[in-house]
């Protein structure tokens, strides 16, 4: 049975013992909720694995109370890490560098590299720094959903995802950011974005003193930077603005069962279609994107059509987000 805990010290301390015996703990972060393991524990680690239906060689970002503790991890740190970690941790920024010894293949998908994020939120801090008196402290941790998914940002998404297989969710309350940390890939000399975030490439440019690059062919692996991801049950359509009511409209009249995620206001002319005003604001929409789309894909909804968002910087995020949920699935996942 899955127990939703308030993250008082009692429960926290509960949820770092279960830890430290090998046991999946969903808990809060700034960005989604995630779903942990120990890090130092390559059974504990294949169990996240098999309650995702995560495939083996998908690495998993590790979650530490400090960039001291991240450094442990690593094989070699650079300045530029350092110089990242200075002005962004804690907070929502994941760092790829090379691995130490140490590090089980199991957490890297079996690459010489691995990620490391020290999350800002309350409840995670206090997990870490209880796990770090009771075990490695060191959580190994993707987001809190079946792979490929929408993520979780409230403890009852986690619930919805995985009902009594997780037998322990604490419940921060919604994720303050609402999409998952930036990745910067440092384990191959220039920094490379691997994947955007809430931290600005500006930002990045800034602290690092450079522009980070685009990935290669060559990039490691790395979280939710598969071409088909965050995505809801029903097919994703990106829309212009100026045709969205059009195409809605359409694919209602044409037997569709339809729902609607736009900026802009609508009024629903047909029975089978049902209509989302989503925040102005890039931050505002981040915050709220999982849960709406989850609200909107209900049983029975064949299609969610999305207004494409602004192309300005500040929503570089969430247009990536939304074209993985909008694209073509593997023939496994398709229907």
């Amino acid at each position: 049975m899955s127990e939703v805990l308030a993250p008082s010290a009692a429960n926290i301390e509960r949820a770092a013992r279960a830890l430290a015996a090998g046991e999946v703990v969903a808990f809060p972060t700034e960005t989604v909720y995630g779903l942990g393991a120990d890090a130092a524990d390559p059974a504990a680690v294949a169990r996240v694995f098999a309650l995702k239906g995560r495939p083996a060689t998908h690495p998993l970002i590790v979650h530490l109370g400090s960039a001291v503790q991240a450094q442990q991890w690593s094989a070699h740190w650079p300045p530029a890490a350092q110089r990242l970690a200075d002005r962004f941790w804690p907070g929502p920024l994941t760092l790829i560098v090379r691995k130490a010894g140490s590090v089980h293949a199991a957490v890297t998908g079996g690459q010489d590299s691995v990620g490391l994020r020290v999350p800002s939120h309350p409840v995670a801090r206090a997990l870490l720094a209880e796990f770090a008196r009771l075990g490695s402290g060191a959580i190994a941790a993707p987001s809190a959903n079946r792979f490929g998914r929408l993520s979780a940002t409230h403890a009852a998404h986690v619930l919805a995802e995985f009902g009594a297989q997780v037998p322990i969710v604490l419940d921060g309350g919604a994720c303050e950011v609402g999409i998952e940390s930036t990745i910067v890939d440092l384990s191959r000399g220039p920094p490379v974005l691997l994947r955007p975030g809430a931290i600005a490439l500006a930002a990045l440019a800034d602290a690092l003193g450079e522009r980070p690059r685009a990935p290669d062919a060559d990039a490691p692996r790395a979280s939710g930077t598969l071409a088909s991801h965050y995505a809801p049950r029903a097919q994703v359509m990106l829309v212009e603005a100026d045709l969205v009511a059009e195409i809605a409209g359409f694919l209602a009249g044409d037997g569709k069962t339809v729902a609607v995620l736009a900026r802009t206001a609508g009024e629903p002319l047909e029975p089978r279609l049902r209509w989302q005003r989503a925040p102005q604001d890039a931050a505002g929409y981040a915050h709220d994107l999982y849960a709406m789309l989850r609200a909107l894909d209900q049983p029975g909804t064949d299609v969610i059509v999305v207004e494409r968002p602004p192309l300005d910087a500040a929503w570089g995020a969430i247009a990536d987000r939304l074209q993985r949920a909008a694209a073509d699935r593997p023939a496994q996942e398709a229907g």
